[in-house]
């Protein structure tokens, strides 16, 4: 079984990621505050350079390879975000990024993952196809394969948000966290500063993360990466995640 991260990993990772990247803002939401009669607070990940969370773990992977793995370089597969983060990262620190990308990906974010220096590679017309890819090429070229949320620097990089979060606003009673693959929630959940202050049940309360219009009844602990609920009619689903396998379900 592998390896499951600790509170320390996401410890270390707010370390090694000060100065590259963003402390973002954790403000209240008016809009939200009034709908659900709550006081809301929104972290705003959209200032990260790239936009998303996501740079947070490839950048925390990144910047623990060894010299001969940077010399080496990197292989990821993504549709997006995590292209983008790895991509970036890796320019900044001089290495080689090949981004494996299934064809459906739109464009503009490969264009985008091309601006930062990517070798694109496009590939599959499924998720589990590009990533096959990937690993083949990992294979072949000796490049450090940096999975997108399955892996313990990415998901202690993802981490570092509640660490944030809590920091700028102490008295939260719950952090309600978007779940594809499992990196973001799985990190979270680890965080030092989760356990002293975020209680999963209050009052008799469950907090959980689910999309909204169906609940996994079938589940009766957390909703997980592995429930695949309908999607909400008038909501366009993503694109399908690759089941996770290892830590970051263990996490949750």
């Amino acid at each position: 079984m592998p390896p499951m991260i600790e509170a320390s990993d996401v410890e270390q990772a707010a370390r090694r990621l000060q100065g590259q990247v963003q402390d973002t803002p954790c403000l209240p939401s008016r809009t939200l505050s009034q709908i659900t009669g709550a006081e809301v607070f929104l972290k705003f990940e959209n200032h990260q350079f790239t936009a998303s969370f996501k740079e947070r773990g490839a950048c925390n992977k990144l910047v623990q390879l060894s010299d001969a793995e940077r010399a080496r370089g990197v292989v990821a597969m993504s549709a997006g975000n995590h292209a983008q983060g790895v991509a970036y990262h890796a320019q900044r620190l001089g290495m080689r990024a090949v981004i494996v990308m299934p064809r459906f990906t739109p464009g503009v974010k490969v264009e985008r993952t091309r601006g930062f220096g990517a070798e694109i590679v496009l590939h599959g017309d499924t998720l589990d196809a590009a990533r096959a890819h990937a690993l083949a090429l990992a294979e072949q070229q000796g490049l450090t394969f940096v999975h997108p949320y399955d892996d313990e620097a990415i998901m202690a990089g993802q981490g570092t948000v509640a660490l944030e979060m809590l920091r700028a606003v102490p008295d939260l009673d719950a952090l309600v966290v978007s779940v594809g693959g499992g990196g973001l929630i799985g990190g979270m959940a680890t965080s030092p500063s989760s356990g002293r202050h975020i209680s999963p049940c209050r009052s008799g309360r469950r907090c959980r993360s689910r999309p909204s219009g169906d609940a996994p009844k079938a589940r009766p602990r957390r909703y997980s990466s592995r429930c695949r609920p309908a999607w909400p009619p008038g909501i366009a689903p993503p694109p399908p995640v690759a089941r996770s396998r290892h830590s970051s379900f263990r996490r949750c």
